[in-house]
């Protein structure tokens, strides 16, 4: 279902500092052996300004053996719910009443809602109505389904939905909290901006306005703890998994494009495996 792809975007919302020289989300990746892969930075979003693929992108998926991109299947039921009861014992009238008009606009059932971990409602609750079932990232899966590539998830679902575990409810409530005190219009705006960071093919410029959109979501002494879990232990899982493949056969890696940028994103991990990494237009 559609909002299932849709909790990948927390992954790309919280984000780390770091300068990559060079400026694109669409890399090639050359083997010390010669074998070309690709590293492609992913958005979120329905928007057709980023799911109308390139020729070049299309092609580059055609000429791999391999896609990967940050989970390959969809989540058990346990990992996106609370442990046990729902909503109604955490939130005041108004504010279920708020849940229950965000549900309608995100098309999802009230009572699957309820049920929902808060983090998990925050992030998607965070983003512009949704137009489409067909996310950026759903699309590339989708054509490499057709296109008879194996997939692979860089990481299973286990690891990544349940990357925000640790938080405990009072902190997953302070997220949602916050969320909720915002109007869509704030939403709308704050996500359009990140969409043309994304669109100017900055992989920095888009870390640094995910930091500044959700600094104030979590306290600090929580941020910076989440910080690590969300980017550092992550990007270590990922890029170990990704180089594993690109060294047996041709990949195209689809990943959050706050993956790629600083001193321990995609990018350089690549590189320090010896890898001739090449900025390409989209």
């Amino acid at each position: 279902m559609r909002y299932l792809w849709l909790i990948a975007t927390i992954f790309l919302l919280f984000s780390q500092h770091g300068s990559t020289a060079e400026k694109s989300l669409f890399w090639q990746l050359e083997s010390p052996g010669g074998q070309i892969s690709y590293l492609f930075g992913t958005i979120h979003t329905d928007d057709n300004r980023v799911t109308d693929f390139s020729p070049k992108v299309l092609q580059a998926l055609k000429n791999v053996d391999t896609f990967m991109l940050e989970v390959a299947d969809a989540p058990p039921a346990r990992l996106l719910q609370l442990p046990q009861g729902d909503l109604k014992q955490y939130l005041s009238e108004a504010e279920l009443d708020q849940v229950a008009q965000l549900a309608d606009i995100h098309v999802m059932p009230l009572e699957m809602v309820l049920k929902m971990k808060p983090w998990l409602l925050a992030v998607l609750f965070d983003l512009p109505k949704p137009q489409t079932p067909f996310a950026q990232d759903f699309l590339l899966k989708a054509k490499a389904e057709e296109l008879d590539k194996r997939i692979i998830g860089l990481e299973s679902a286990e690891e990544h939905f349940g990357v925000m575990d640790s938080l405990t409810v009072d902190e997953q409530l302070l997220m949602l909290h916050a969320v909720l005190k915002r109007s869509q219009k704030q939403k709308e705006k704050d996500f359009e901006q990140l969409l043309k960071a994304y669109l100017a093919g900055n992989p920095d410029q888009v870390a640094n306005m995910d930091d500044e959109m959700t600094r104030g979501v979590l306290p600090a002494a929580v941020w910076q703890r989440m910080r690590v879990k969300l980017l550092d232990e992550r990007n270590l899982k990922m890029a170990e998994r990704g180089l594993e493949q690109a060294k047996q056969g041709r990949v195209f890696i689809a990943v959050g494009a706050a993956h790629l940028a600083g001193n321990n994103g995609l990018i350089q991990a690549f590189k320090q495996a010896g890898f001739k990494v090449t900025p390409l237009k989209k």
